[in-house]
């Protein structure tokens, strides 16, 4: 691989410019990155996840995904991202969101985005800050309601609930490659919500991380 000209005319072997720093800022600059929320939540008294069907964008039209995108400069934090890209595509607010943690490492598209992945709960109502005391913590936590959602017309053609047990259900599932890692596809077709007028699939990057999380809860061993 030939190394790039403005790169090595700026890497020289003289001292380090302001001009040079910029040029490795341009590299790491953030525009190479995106977040996602991978969202758990209740649905008609069903533990599962939320997805998205993608609108008819320029690239990923038409497949399943989470919500997220690429970060935008008055992001401070990925994981603002995350929440950002959440309440623009599903009309889901921070102050529903109960983040719990992240799986990986992350990875690239095949674009070429590195994708920080977070995990968290989506409740019904804003959410106010109450010690653990004061919670029943064995109560099953409200459903959230599908037509509460506000879906972004541009990005999003449909959204809907995943039960988990449905990802456990052999018929759906078929083993991919991610890279050289093995993965479960879940088939989505008959799912609630989800009418495609063809088969439909969690896989790619989304498959992959939706695969790292159920293994991290021991639902696949």
């Amino acid at each position: 691989m030939l190394p790039h000209p403005n790169l090595t005319a700026a890497l020289s072997l003289s001292p380090l410019s302001r001009s040079s720093l910029n040029v490795i800022r341009s590299s790491l600059t953030r525009k190479k990155h995106a977040a996602v929320l991978i969202p758990l939540c209740n649905v008609n008294d069903k533990a599962g996840i939320l997805l998205e069907l993608r609108g008819k964008l320029r690239t990923h039209s038409g497949e399943v995904s989470f919500p997220g995108g690429r970060i935008d400069p008055s992001d401070k934090t990925f994981l603002a991202t995350a929440l950002r890209e959440t309440r623009e595509e599903v009309g889901i607010r921070s102050n529903q969101v109960e983040i719990l943690g992240q799986v990986g490492p992350t990875q690239s598209t095949l674009s070429n985005l590195r994708v920080w992945p977070y995990v968290g709960f989506i409740h019904a109502t804003p959410q106010s800050k109450r010690p653990e005391t004061e919670v029943d913590l064995e109560a099953p936590l409200p459903s959230l309601p599908m037509n509460s959602l506000k879906l972004s017309n541009l990005e999003v053609a449909t959204v809907f609930h995943l039960p988990l047990s449905a990802a456990t259900t052999p018929a759906r599932l078929q083993v991919l490659y991610f890279g050289e890692q093995p993965y479960y596809a879940i088939e989505l077709s008959r799912t609630r919500g989800c009418r495609p007028k063809e088969r439909v699939e969690v896989w790619g990057i989304t498959g992959w991380y939706l695969f790292l999380l159920l293994r991290a809860l021991k639902i696949y061993e």
